[in-house]
């Protein structure tokens, strides 16, 4: 689950947004980068309640960049887009169950664990400056 579709349009509109000098719509986004309006909406959304982007209303309103490229993390833009934290499998979401029931005898448990946490904090310490 790691990157999906909401991830990668988050980052490349993200992308576009940094570029402009002024702000830019979710409609206009949606043209320049081939992806459904309604789908685009819902991303931006997202992570202008993250407070990653900012939403300016009005006839030249869109969305700005909130912070600098250095203060937004990858792991908290894929957070916003996706509506939860990025799990690499699926059973590392689930903290204190194991959807196949096997709770405290997965043998493989730890491992993911500890690869997840790994993945978290790359992600975490990994900015849109280290990217674009």
């Amino acid at each position: 689950m790691l990157l999906t579709r909401a991830s990668e349009y988050a980052l490349l509109s993200i992308d576009k947004i940094r570029q402009s000098d002024k702000p830019i719509g979710a409609e206009q986004l949606a043209q320049e980068l081939n992806i459904p309006k309604s789908f685009l909406a819902k991303i931006l959304q997202g992570l202008a309640r993250e407070n990653i982007l900012e939403s300016k209303k009005g006839a030249y309103g869109g969305f700005i960049l909130s912070k600098s490229l250095d203060e937004i993390s990858i792991y908290n833009i894929i957070t916003a887009a996706e509506g939860k934290a990025p799990a690499v499998f699926d059973c590392t979401q689930y903290l204190n169950s194991c959807p196949n029931g096997a709770i405290g005898t997965c043998a493989i448990s730890p491992f993911l664990s500890r690869f997840q946490h790994k993945i978290d904090n790359f992600l975490i310490n990994l900015t849109l400056k280290d990217i674009l």
